[in-house]
Parts: structure tokens; sequence; C-alpha cells
């Protein structure tokens, strides 16, 4: 591994490069923390991805692209003579420092989720104390992640399940009250709007409900339905490369030997 100085130098190459490439390359010259965005949202997700497949390599390289990212907005923001990278790290560090009194200063915080506890009234207290508890969870967060740091907030308030398995009497309540609006479902172009609209709302407030029982089992479930997703995706696959050495499309099977490649894909690809 590298010495801090070594690390120190590679910054400080990358930051060089992007001073040319700010200067000479047209695309570089033209960006914008607005045209930026989208691509930096992509860049992210392809973190996460090499994340998911536990890949050393592309973890590298997406990272290296995240922190391209993260030094080209913080030229920009030199150039508009508001703050630079030094700016951005100096309050990284205090604000890591300040957050973290139970290693900088005298508070006592022995497990994790005192540390959480911690975090949230440090967080509340940085913003004069008058803002709402789930005011920090970003509106453009993808639906699912939000629904999870909403409960977690809100259990950091104290406002949770005294114990996991309580939950599941919610979960049950939530499939019943979806399970009365969808026996009036009787296809998308005979069933009313409010039909729809409680249809979508009960449907709601079950995935909310099956967020918060993995929350409270210790599983994000973000993590877990990608990890379905590409479960599913493998079999899939399978099934569909199965039929085509068969010479048939997926199709012109009948349900029943579309389910039996599917049940030999659990043991073929797992």
């Amino acid at each position: 591994m590298h010495s801090r100085q070594e690390k120190l130098e590679a910054l400080g190459r990358v930051l060089d490069v992007l001073d040319t490439l700010r200067v000479k390359c047209p695309w570089d010259a033209k960006q914008t923390n607005e045209s930026l965005r989208p691509n930096t949202v992509e860049e992210v997700y392809e973190l996460c991805d090499a994340l998911i497949k536990d890949d050393d390599a592309e973890i590298k390289k997406e990272l290296g692209d995240v922190l391209l990212h993260v030094f080209f907005y913080a030229k920009i923001g030199e150039e508009k003579e508001l703050f630079d990278v030094a700016d951005v790290c100096d309050a990284l560090a205090a604000k890591l420092i300040y957050r973290h009194p139970h290693v900088y200063g005298n508070i006592e915080a022995d497990t994790a989720h005192q540390v959480e506890l911690n975090w949230e009234q440090i967080k509340l207290k940085e913003k004069g104390g008058n803002r709402s508890i789930l005011a920090g969870v970003p509106s453009a967060l993808p639906a699912l992640i939000k629904a999870y740091r909403i409960q977690e907030k809100a259990a950091n308030a104290g406002f949770d399940w005294e114990k996991a398995s309580d939950v599941w009497a919610k979960v049950r309540e939530e499939i019943g009250e979806f399970s009365a609006e969808a026996e009036k479902f009787s296809g998308k172009e005979d069933t009313s709007p409010e039909n729809m609209v409680r249809m979508e709302e009960e449907m709601g407030d079950l995935i909310f409900s099956l967020v918060n029982a993995s929350r409270l089992y210790g599983i994000h479930p973000e993590n877990a339905l990608e990890r379905t997703n590409k479960k599913f995706i493998k079999r899939f696959n399978h099934i569909e490369e199965c039929a085509n050495r068969q010479g048939r499309r997926l199709k012109d099977l009948t349900l029943d030997e579309m389910e039996a490649l599917w049940q030999q894909s659990k043991q073929d690809v797992g």
C-alpha cells in the first residue's frame, strides 16, 4: 500500500490533470453543476453495482469516477470564487470531528446504534434544533431507500416497534387491506380510477410495512431486492437459453413448460 505522501501526490496529479482538461478539453470546459449532475448519479449507481458484485477491480475504477466528480464540482466552485477542494476537505474533517464526540470529545457511545442516535441529535442541533426529524431525508431519493431512511430516522427518535416480531401483525393487516381492494379489480380497462388509486395506496402501505420489517431484521431492502433482481435475471436468462437450444422462443412455451425450465434453472444456476 502507498504511504500518506504518495496518496497526497496522487490526489495532486488528479487535480493537475483536471485543471488542464478544464482549459484544453472542449467537453470538460463547458461542464456546469447542472450538466454534470445526471452523470454523477449514473457514476454512483455504477459504483453501487460494483459493490453489490464485490468486484474489487471495478470498485477501484468506479471510485475514481466518483472522485473525479467530487473534484469537478470543487473546481467549478473555485472558478466561481465560492470554495475550492481544500474548503470541501476542511469542512468535511470539521464535521466528522464534531459528529464523533465519542472519539474526539467526552461523550460515551459503546455501540453502533448509540452512535447513530447521537448522530441524529447532533444533526438536529446543527440546524438550530427547529427542523423536523424527517427533514434531512432527501426528496430525490428512490422511494425504497427513502422509506428505509424515513423509518430509520423515526426509530432513532423512539417511534419504533418494541421487538422485530411485532411488525408482522402490521404486515398481515396491510396484506388484508390490499387484498380487499384487489378483489374489486377486474382489469385496468374495467376498473374505476378511484379503485386504482386505492389499490396503489394500499400497495404502498404494504411495501412500506415490508421495508419496516427488513429494517427491524437488519436487512437493507434495497440490497435484498437487488439480490433478488439479479437472481431472477440469471434464472430467466437460463430458461431463455434452454428454449433457444430447443429451437423455440419463450412465448411459444406453455406456462407448465416454462415452470419446468424455471425449476431446473434453480439447480443449474442457483
